[in-house]
């Protein structure tokens, strides 16, 4: 049985968050294994609500294909998962470690390098990549998108907004993948950009029966959980093992296809 648990986290001021920085902001919580958690009896885990099938509120838990992973590496500490709602940026930034507000991050976050120079990232544990979704008699392709263009809808510090942007597409952006897709639902937007098993789990759903897919994969991206830059080497082992020991015994398949469906013969190992 797990427990979760959701709460909104506080905009830290920059300057507290650089006084953090400065001082190391060892976490006071609790040391388990070699890894450092910053409560006791908890591992922490920030995320950015909604994003399912990742991780997304269903009466009063949080659940999702993330969530079940993160729990299997609370379990192997033998402690629970507590989970923290907070701002995609604050993540990708290092915020939300620098101010010891979570051990780990699990927000389906896409590897990159600029990212990878202020966060440590796990071994990947997801293959993704940015596709469409429009109005089906839309008709709307990547080649008709531009300046002049219809408008796409973008989440706010993700890769799919930097892909748009060296597009030259003309965006608007929202905080999360919720509000985005009330865009594309209202004609505030004629399309917007999303990770395609976000999109594929939406489109599982009748309420969008009058969106579509526009065909093709517009990048290539694999999703890592994070942990503070060079701060706790023991949870990024522990969470890399899990993974590939998960990989080996068949409980990633069960998990995934729990969430997404089958999965697909060309998923990575």
């Amino acid at each position: 049985m797990h427990l979760f648990t959701l709460s909104r986290a506080r905009v830290v001021p920059a300057t507290a968050v650089a006084a953090c920085l400065l001082a190391g902001c060892a976490p006071p919580g609790q040391t388990v294994r070699g890894v450092h958690l910053v409560a006791r009896g908890r591992l922490t885990t920030c995320t950015h609500l909604p994003y399912a099938p990742f991780q997304f509120q269903r009466g009063k838990a949080i659940v999702g294909f993330d969530v079940d992973l993160i729990d299997l590496v609370a379990r192997r500490l033998g402690v629970r998962q507590k989970i923290v709602d907070t701002r995609f940026t604050a993540i990708t930034s290092g915020e939300v470690f620098a101010v010891a507000a979570c051990d780990v991050a699990a927000a389906g976050t896409t590897i990159d390098p600029r990212r990878a120079a202020v966060i440590d990232f796990s071994r990947p544990y997801f293959d993704s990549g940015q596709v469409l979704m429009a109005r089906r008699d839309a008709r709307i392709t990547p080649d008709a998108l531009g300046p002049n263009g219809p408008r796409v809808g973008v989440v706010v510090g993700t890769t799919g907004q930097a892909y748009a942007r060296r597009r030259g597409w003309q965006t608007k952006g929202y905080e999360n993948a919720t509000t985005e897709l009330d865009a594309l639902r209202t004609g505030q937007v004629d399309a917007l950009v999303q990770d395609d098993p976000v999109v594929r789990y939406w489109l599982t759903d009748e309420a969008n029966a009058d969106f579509t897919l526009v065909p093709g994969m517009l990048t290539h991206e694999k999703y890592g959980f994070a942990v503070r830059k060079g701060h706790n080497p023991a949870l990024l082992r522990l969470i890399d093992d899990v993974i590939a020991q998960i990989r080996r015994d068949g409980t990633y398949r069960r998990t995934y296809e729990r969430w997404m469906g089958p999965m697909p013969p060309q998923t990575t190992a």
